[in-house]
């Protein structure tokens, strides 16, 4: 962060505190009154449940700082994906809109203060949900990483989401590095709703070839919840959605075969049908003293992205070979069907003066491949079109206890939490058909083998296995008096696979007077390397600069040749996170200023792609497996964030014009990469591990800078809110200088009206990316394809403005 920056953030910090007094004392008393919150402002009085296992914290009462984002903020936007309606309310969550990266383009990740997507521990009502079943392996913001697909639970389904902005290994265990997100679903006995939302983009684009005017992704999305009584006391809340969406492409005209030339391409979001259930439970048992609870939901995903287009006459012989099938070449469609699961169920109460939670979840993802309209070169004309290309799994069987008690000793109280997790883990590939990975016999060696497209797993890639490791903790938060809170937490974890683990946290809170409070933390933090990591293997068809597609091979560290390049078996991420900040509330006013500064070492990538032409040495050992290049995962990268989060509201309520809920926010983040691994193979010369685009993705790839702020009005009977996200620059980086890509600066300006009808119905209308922004246009010299006319690291997609209309029905 450049000094000039910091400086004025500091400045502006001290003199925010001020300029809240002096906004108070104009508040009027209608202004401090308890009201409905709006779908923006942050909720100041809601008690938090993450990063504190004391009782009756609210947001601004906390050591750590929490983010509460109620389901009607989440709701209130044209999107139905839960990630991207994070991202547009959340400053330090970013989703990026990928596209051309293969499985990732159907199950994208998010994430927070711009470290990897697997650093973010997330949990579903306080249990730890499972990771999808994909390995992020392409070029994609989260190469390398298998994360928690957040657009497996339906918005309607929630009642507020917790963003705890700090790390906390120390009180949940492996993951959270960079924070926690926690879902909290629905709890109603009653009452309902139901949504229909329709939308579509209505959009005009200019790459660097073309200019179009089009409307496309037309969306339909149904969704509802219904609330029982469950006994005198209990409830039992079902949710529900369905999703259709048709793709995007905002690709430019392809420059290769014969004329006409054309738009050969799709480069957007994938085709999606979409259907998921959820359940969320509790009943009282016997006199009440303890409480039976349960929820689980299931999604099943179908998606259909574009890989490269073939060209046939072009120069690409795998084209050349399927003219028979394909006379002026191919776009082969990625198919893929993930079902998802989960289920928990538990008791809580009381005993022997200890409020008690045994829980037990299991979790399971599977993903099944298609490759369709392509075909196996090497076959010719008798190949197949569409190919089942394979299976992978996982899924996570979770066993917890947790105790808590409060202890009051003279002015000071104490609040004890122990307890102890038992995880298993299981991860499996299984192979597609013969046809989507096998080599005719006879077949000239200059064709690639397979689908093209998407290569199917083989016998060879099959795994299935398995760990477990079983941890304790020990948190302990202390109020000593009004307005002192120290808090301190310890744990440690024991894994069958790598060894032992152990982690703490220190904390502390002093509140200087009722409307000021100053906080911060010291903690150390870990990531275990996910299964996927370590024994994910596969071979694809990668295209990397100008050097075309090529067969590329990812394989083990456990494998010879992963071993013979310089693999290593990989060690634990291991982190180091520092906070400090400060809190105002005065009236209807609140804000809250939070540091962060986290040094993480031994971070866990995936390796450059070592091509065979680097060295006779790397050809020698590359030919066995017919691939040009091959991959494997390393350790050894060291790297520093720091940053600052900033985010105030501001509630006024007028007697005639209704209420206004303001609401800024900003994430200021910045990362360096202070080491990357040397190479251990025996190789002369030995290859790069980590070179100059795997730096600056990390370093670049996400935003610097991204500020959020919203006004919300609600009237008697109209309501509207408008919305402005600002994106700092961000870098698609190349291998050299020449082949970078930036996004640019840019605003994105949302609006939406609303109209109540009576107090069950209400229609809204509204725009996402009102004035069609799009990030820069990838510049012709590096898209000789016409796949990727804008950068796929743009934090805000490429798809230009969509319009959509809403209708609420509530009972």
């Amino acid at each position: 962060m450049s000094t000039t920056r910091a400086a004025l953030l500091a400045g502006a910090a001290l003199l925010l505190p001020v300029l809240a007094t002096s906004v108070a004392a104009q508040t009027t008393p209608a202004a401090t009154g308890d009201a409905e919150p709006a779908a923006e402002a942050p909720v100041d009085n809601e008690v938090v449940v993450t990063g504190t296992r004391a009782p009756g914290r609210s947001r601004l009462d906390t050591v750590s700082p929490v983010d509460v984002l109620t389901g009607d903020a989440l709701r209130a936007q044209g999107t139905t994906e839960l990630a991207d309606a994070l991202s547009t309310v959340a400053p330090s969550v970013d989703f990026p809109r990928q596209a051309a990266v293969d499985g990732t383009d159907a199950i994208r990740p998010a994430t927070l203060r711009g470290l990897s997507p697997d650093q973010t521990l997330v949990l579903i009502n306080g249990t730890r949900a499972h990771t999808s079943a994909l390995l992020n392996i392409n070029g994609s913001i989260g190469r390398g990483s298998a994360a928690v697909d957040l657009n497996t639970i339906p918005t309607v389904a929630l009642d507020r989401v917790e963003v705890l902005r700090e790390g906390a290994s120390a009180q949940y265990g492996s993951d959270a590095i960079a924070g926690v997100i926690n879902l909290r679903l629905r709890e109603a006995r009653e009452g309902g709703g139901a949504n229909v939302t329709f939308g579509t983009y209505a959009t005009k684009y200019d790459a660097a070839r073309t200019s179009r005017s089009l409307r496309d992704g037309e969306t339909a999305t149904f969704s509802g919840w219904k609330g029982f009584a469950l006994g005198s006391e209990g409830f039992l809340t079902l949710s529900g959605e369905y999703v259709t969406r048709q793709p995007t492409n905002r690709a430019d005209i392809d420059p290769r075969g014969a004329a006409p030339q054309r738009i050969r391409a799709r480069f957007g979001d994938p085709e999606v049908e979409q259907g998921t259930v959820y359940v969320n439970a509790a009943v009282p048992l016997g006199d009440g003293n303890w409480t039976a609870y349960a929820n689980g939901g299931f999604q099943q995903r179908d998606s259909e992205s574009g890989a490269f287009p073939r060209v046939a006459n072009a120069g690409n012989l795998n084209a050349d070979a399927l003219i028979g099938l394909y006379p002026d070449g191919f776009l082969p469609l990625i198919g893929s069907r993930s079902k998802d699961y989960n289920a928990t169920a538990g008791v809580r109460g009381e005993l022997g003066g200890w409020n008690t939670d045994l829980t037990v979840s299991y979790g399971r993802n599977t993903i099944d491949f298609e490759t369709r309209n392509s075909g196996n070169a090497t076959l010719g004309s008798a190949s197949p079109r569409d190919f089942d290309s394979g299976r992978l799994t996982y899924d996570q069987l979770t066993a917890g206890l947790d105790l808590a008690r409060e202890y009051t000793l003279g002015a000071a109280v104490i609040n004890i939490a122990a307890g102890g997790e038992y995880r298993r883990e299981g991860f499996a590939i299984g192979a597609g058909q013969p046809e989507s990975y096998n080599r005719a016999a006879g077949a000239p060696s200059t064709l690639a083998s397979g689908a093209q497209g998407f290569v199917g797993f083989q016998p060879s890639n099959e795994v299935d296995v398995h760990r477990s490791n079983g941890s304790l903790y020990l948190d302990v938060e202390a109020r000593l008096w009004d307005k002192l809170t120290f808090g301190a937490a310890a744990r440690g974890e024991t894994y069958s696979d790598f060894g032992e683990t152990a982690t703490a946290k220190l904390s502390a809170r002093y509140d200087v007077a009722p409307w000021l409070a100053f906080r911060g933390s010291v903690s150390t933090g870990f990531r275990a390397p996910s299964l996927q990591q370590q024994y994910y293997t596969s071979t694809q068809t990668l295209v990397t600069g100008n050097l075309g597609p090529q067969e590329t091979g990812l394989y083990p560290v456990s494998s010879d040749i992963a071993r013979a390049l310089g693999a290593l078996p990989l060690d634990p991420e291991k982190s180091r996170n520092y906070s400090v900040g400060t809190v105002v509330r005065v009236g209807g006013f609140s804000l809250t200023v939070d540091g962060y500064h986290i040094r993480i070492r031994d971070q866990i990538a995936l390796s450059e792609n070592i091509q065979a032409s680097a060295s006779a040495q790397v050809g020698a050992l590359l030919a066995p497996f017919g691939v040009q290049a091959a991959r494997f995962f390393i350790n050894g990268i060291q790297t520093t964030t720091k940053g600052l989060d900033i985010v105030a509201a501001y509630t006024l309520r007028t007697e005639s014009l209704g209420s206004f809920n303001l609401s800024a926010a900003a994430n200021l983040n910045e990362i360096s990469v202070d080491r990357i691994p040397t190479s251990t193979a025996a190789l002369n010369p030995a290859p790069s591990l980590f070179g100059r685009n795997r730096i600056l993705t990390i370093e670049q790839g996400t935003p610097r800078t991204k500020i959020v702020g919203a006004v919300d009005w609600r009237g008697d009977a109209l309501g509207a809110t408008i919305r402005a996200v600002h994106y700092g620059d961000v870098l698609q980086p190349g291998t050299v200088v020449a082949n970078d890509v930036y996004t640019g600066r840019h605003t994105i300006i949302d609006l939406e009206g609303r109209y109540r009808f009576n107090d069950n119905v209400t229609l809204a209308l509204g725009a996402e990316n009102l004035f069609d922004v799009y990030p820069n246009t990838t510049p012709a010299t590096l898209n000789n394809n016409g796949v990727t006319a804008f950068p796929y690291y743009s934090p805000f997609g490429f798809n230009g403005r969509q319009i959509y209309g809403r209708l609420n029905l509530s009972w």
